[in-house]
């Protein structure tokens, strides 16, 4: 198969990103305080789920890190991401008077602090927010300026640096017929300060850290490959996947000292440093497939990424009309010495995903039957993010369920 070269690829490219602050290091959430005085925030309300909360070497460091500036917690977040969790979360960031939020935990955490910065600088009730997000798949976000979100991750998926926000809401909770998902986005949803502290990862259960680790390393190759990659998301993505190929093996094979946990941290920085712009992102085909087989089926997302990532990679590495830049990831991952990357690249890939103990077959998940892949190949076309697929691809409903098949 002929190379693409660079001339295939519009050079041209307009570039516009404000990142947070990047704290990094072990006891970093030691500077809570200082960041929160630099950033003219007074008090802060963390946000975080109850075995978080519950959890004294991840809850204490940053009670101790806040110091005075800690208004309270708020541990009722959960996977669900639910609209009801960010009104109660609004109510409480009021109820203590305070004017920032902590994330702290997942992506799920993260989420619903958004969700409640963005209840707290509406008027809208709970029915109001439900049908809106019900009619138009998001809930619009004020001109005002919105609660500023300081993140700390927990874990591997790589959600930090971003300004959009998953929310879901469901008729046990809201006025709606079925439970309904949809994401906001705005620049102002961009958290202002993000604290990366290894020895807080390392208290995450290693399967929830597996799965969250696929979810994060897929956001490197999928953003070496987007319609919309650039120069500077090259550059960040292809070193972070050098860190995360070599780190990710590592833990698989039982390495769980402080030095992988801070090399696998630093990858995710790398990997979603610029890929969450105003209007844009790169995740692109893995993450539409992770949505469709997510939204209405109970898999976790790193379980789907795992599963299907493989054979996305084979379904774009053998059309000759897609330039899915099979020389940079091979050279990313450490394998462009070889005569057939393609091939090399679907097994390394492979390789860390079985090494992080991840399922490799469909049916092994708790997910769709194959008489429903016509329907979900349908909404994995519909999925915003196929638009950042790679030049060239246009895909069929017929192609998208032929790539499920072959991961059943």
């Amino acid at each position: 198969m002929t190379p693409f070269r660079s001339s295939d690829r519009d050079p041209s490219f307009r570039f516009e990103y404000e990142p947070p602050t990047v704290r990094f290091g072990v006891g970093c959430v030691d500077a809570l305080d200082a960041e929160l005085e630099a950033l003219g925030l007074e008090r802060a309300l963390v946000v975080c789920g109850s075995t978080v909360g519950d959890t004294p070497d991840v809850i204490d460091p940053v009670r101790t890190g806040l110091g005075d500036r800690l208004a309270g917690v708020f541990d009722e977040t959960t996977p669900k991401k639910r609209l009801e969790t960010a009104f109660e979360g609004r109510d409480r960031l009021e109820a203590v008077d305070a004017d920032a939020l902590v994330s702290l935990g997942g992506g799920s955490s993260l989420d619903v602090a958004k969700c409640s910065s963005v209840l707290a600088a509406t008027d809208l009730g709970p029915a109001a927010a439900a049908r809106e997000l019900e009619e138009t798949g998001t809930i619009s976000v004020p001109e005002e300026r919105l609660v500023p979100i300081v993140a700390i991750p927990t874990t591997l998926a790589g959600a930090d640096l971003s300004m959009v926000a998953g929310v879901t809401a469901s008729p046990e909770s809201s006025p709606v017929d079925e439970e309904i998902g949809g994401g906001i986005a705005d620049p102002g949803l961009m958290p202002v300060a993000a604290f990366y502290d290894p020895e807080l990862v390392a208290t995450t259960p290693e399967s929830v850290l597996a799965g969250s680790a696929m979810n994060g390393f897929d956001k490197g190759i999928e953003t070496l490959y987007a319609s919309n990659a650039t120069p500077i998301t090259d550059a960040t993505a292809r070193h972070g996947l050098e860190k995360l190929g070599d780190a990710l093996r590592a833990f698989g094979d039982g390495d769980r000292d402080l030095g992988t946990f801070e090399t696998i941290l630093e990858g995710v920085v790398l990997v979603q440093y610029g890929i969450s712009r105003p209007g844009e992102t790169t995740a692109s085909i893995v993450h539409a497939f992770g949505h469709g087989l997510t939204r209405t089926y109970d898999v976790q997302q790193g379980a789907a990424h795992g599963v299907v990532v493989p054979h996305v990679l084979e379904y774009l590495f053998e059309r000759d009309d897609v330039d899915a830049r099979a020389g940079l990831l091979a050279n990313a991952l450490g394998v462009d010495n070889v005569a057939d990357r393609e091939a090399t690249v679907v097994e390394a890939v492979a390789e860390i995903r079985d090494a992080l103990g991840l399922p490799a077959r469909l049916r092994d998940v708790d997910g769709p039957e194959p008489d429903a892949f016509t329907a979900v190949a349908a909404a994995i076309l519909d999925d915003p993010f196929m638009a950042n697929a790679p030049p060239g691809l246009a895909p069929s409903v017929e192609e998208i369920e032929a790539v499920l098949e072959a991961a059943w």
